[in-house]
């Protein structure tokens, strides 16, 4: 079992990194501890998953690792990703499972994914 997934940032972007993952994704905020606070950076928590992101000196996004999310309603988040001006690339490679994959505010990909099974349901 996994408590969370880190992802890196760039320092004093906190604002963005709620606009992106509260606003646009629909998450929440945690509280960091306060010895962790103090680094800078975010927790956020929904839909299964805590995603912590972290201050990286030397910030680079990644480009191709990324966290596998899976997501309750897909459409409705494509659609809000690409009303915030997000890109939505979608991919059928994965036997069993819709998905697309997209970028954070720092240029983080992340990928979403439902079940097809879970649909007919």
């Amino acid at each position: 079992m996994i408590h969370h997934v880190q992802l890196s940032c760039p320092a004093g972007t906190e604002d963005a990194l709620r606009a992106f993952y509260a606003g646009v994704l629909g998450l929440t905020e945690i509280p960091k501890p306060p010895v962790l606070a103090a680094r800078g950076g975010c927790w956020f928590r929904g839909h299964g998953v805590e995603l912590h992101l972290g201050v990286e000196a030397d910030f680079s996004p990644a480009r191709k690792a990324h966290p596998g999310l899976i997501w309750p309603d897909l459409d409705t988040l494509a659609e809000r990703l690409t009303a915030a001006g997000y890109p939505v690339d979608w991919d059928d490679d994965f036997p069993g499972m819709r998905r697309f994959h997209s970028a954070d505010c720092h240029g983080n990909r992340l990928e979403f994914l439902h079940p097809v099974d879970a649909e007919a349901q």
